[in-house]
């Protein structure tokens, strides 16, 4: 934010062109934020204070504590810690509110320190629902608004009913869109207006319909803002005996029946016992990530609608994404060998603003799904590859290596001594859209990277690949789970792809429609 001066008395946010304070709706969160917050601190409190009363209370342990005259004590320590959480929580929750403009969405937080947040909805790469279970007691979701600016630029509005939830995402992304919407949207009263005066949808900016109706003395009627949510069409549902298996299949759970196997072999050869206290804590780790993967994709269905892809998943916290049109900077397509047999495929993307914490949860597009159901929902993000036979590109990229005939162009053999396994695989082919890099024979891997949405490129040599004139092609993207890449290509092969690529994402950016894609229906 540019530096200026204010008035004495006046904050710095006060000025902040049409989003000024003065025009704003500043509403409050649900007040029953509070126990939702709270009851954390109060489940650590109950922790610490039984860990206490076993490790230095009376003589039998806790059940001793309770049965002694000193009960009223963890008590009267539970309902002091239980207090000061709730009290903290409250006076967060008075000092917190947020508003919708006609460009930017703020939150105002804080006790001793305020803070204030904005999100450009121009910026808006992602509208999310987060419901975790205590929330969901009550009918409460938090929104969570990811913008492109760095992994800690995203605005979390929470805690509201589902209804205002959802009513909020609906204006948020249509404001997105280039729509202008109010808090409610204003139509002709069906009964006495014309039928053409009717608003159907948002309402663009710039539209006559509404004016015209109120220049005519014709009434009209606030409707909800929740109606402006667009439709949606289901797409396709992952199967939980699939996930089931796909998680059973995984690395992780190999990895960890292997450990397992091995303490039990150690613990029979030695007599100790203790083998399995030192083991645990890996243990505990792998079987965490297994769980949360089994959790946080449980019941993945994928939708699609006029607003974006639309994203729903998880067991204990649920998660309702919804990634707006070209907001997608990669595309990932993995299998691993496990899922070879069964042609299983997981798709991850990279959204501008997702990373970080939320990486893992919010980058995956297709947790586990069939070669059908990974191109349909490939072709969510990138409707068109700009090339007369997408389906032969996309199968040459997930099974191909240079013995079969495609437009892929390849590593050369002499780089099988620096990659014995799949130097077959390594190659790259380029489409009127896009960039599909492909490598691994072990885990095969396919990268599509829309040619607007290349960051940056580079070329590496080791001293390896300088020997054997090769290097390796990397496109840089936002952070997320997407790296795409090509080791050991052929070297004026790599730098003619460098000069190329930059050249075709120039020309794909200058062309790229407006970030405010209803904008385009105006023109």
């Amino acid at each position: 934010m540019p530096e200026h001066d204010v008035d004495p008395g006046r904050s710095a946010f006060d000025d902040l062109g049409p989003d000024s304070p003065e025009t704003l709706e500043w509403r409050r969160v649900h007040p029953i934020t509070p126990l939702v917050r709270g009851w954390a601190v109060v489940g650590a409190a109950v922790v610490i204070l039984g860990q206490q009363s076993l490790e230095g209370g009376p003589r039998g342990g806790l059940l001793a504590l309770v049965s002694s005259e000193y009960w009223w004590t963890l008590l009267a320590a539970l309902a002091a810690v239980a207090l000061v959480g709730w009290g903290y929580s409250a006076l967060a929750w008075r000092m917190t509110t947020f508003a919708v403009g006609a460009e930017t969405v703020h939150l105002r937080r804080g006790i001793l320190f305020r803070q204030q947040r904005h999100a450009r909805l121009d910026r808006l790469q992602s509208v999310d629902i987060r419901q975790p279970l205590v929330a969901r007691f009550f009918g409460l979701c938090e929104l969570t608004l990811e913008t492109a600016g760095g992994t800690d630029s995203g605005v979390a509005i929470g805690f509201l009913k589902g209804a205002d939830a959802d009513e909020l995402r609906a204006e948020l992304l249509a404001r997105a869109a280039g729509l202008k919407v109010g808090g409610t949207r204003q139509v002709a009263d069906a009964a006495r207006a014309p039928s053409d005066a009717v608003i159907d949808g948002a309402v663009p900016e710039g539209t006559e319909q509404v004016a015209a109706a109120q220049d005519a003395g014709q009434p009209v009627r606030p409707v909800r803002a929740a109606s402006l949510e667009a439709p949606q069409v289901p797409v396709l549902t992952v199967p939980l005996g699939r996930l089931i298996a796909s998680v059973v299949r995984s690395g992780a759970m190999i990895t960890l029946l292997l450990w397992a196997l091995g303490v039990v072999v150690v613990m029979i050869v030695t007599g100790e016992f203790a083998v399995i206290s030192a083991s645990l804590p890996a243990v505990l780790g792998a079987g965490g990530y297994l769980f949360n993967r089994l959790t946080g994709e449980f019941d993945f269905r994928v939708a699609i609608s006029p607003d974006g892809v639309r994203l729903r998943h998880g067991m204990l916290e649920t998660r309702s994404q919804t990634i707006p049109p070209g907001r997608v900077q990669a595309v990932r397509l993995v299998q691993s060998l496990l899922w070879r047999d069964r042609d299983w495929w997981r798709v991850q993307v990279n959204v501008a603003g997702y990373g970080g914490e939320s990486e893992e949860k919010n980058s995956v597009l297709l947790p586990v799904g069939t070669r059908e159901e990974a191109l349909t929902v490939l072709s969510l993000v990138l409707p068109d590859l700009g090339v007369d036979e997408p389906r032969r590109v996309l199968d040459a990229g997930l099974d191909g290596d240079s013995r079969a005939e495609s437009a892929y162009v390849t590593a050369p053999r002499r780089t099988r001594i620096l990659d014995p396994v799949a130097w077959r695989r390594n190659g790259f082919t380029v489409t009127g859209r896009a960039l599909l890099l492909r490598r691994g024979r072990v885990v095969k891997v396919l990268d599509v990277v829309p040619h607007e949405r290349t960051q940056s490129l580079a070329v590496s040599q080791g001293p390896w690949q300088r020997r054997l004139g090769v290097a390796s092609f990397q496109v840089h993207s936002t952070e997320g789970p997407v790296h795409p890449e090509v080791p050991h290509l052929e070297a004026s092969d790599a730098a003619l792809l460098m000069t190329e690529q930059a050249r075709r994402a120039r020309t794909a950016r200058a062309a790229a429609g407006p970030e405010r894609w209803m904008e385009r229906q105006g023109e």
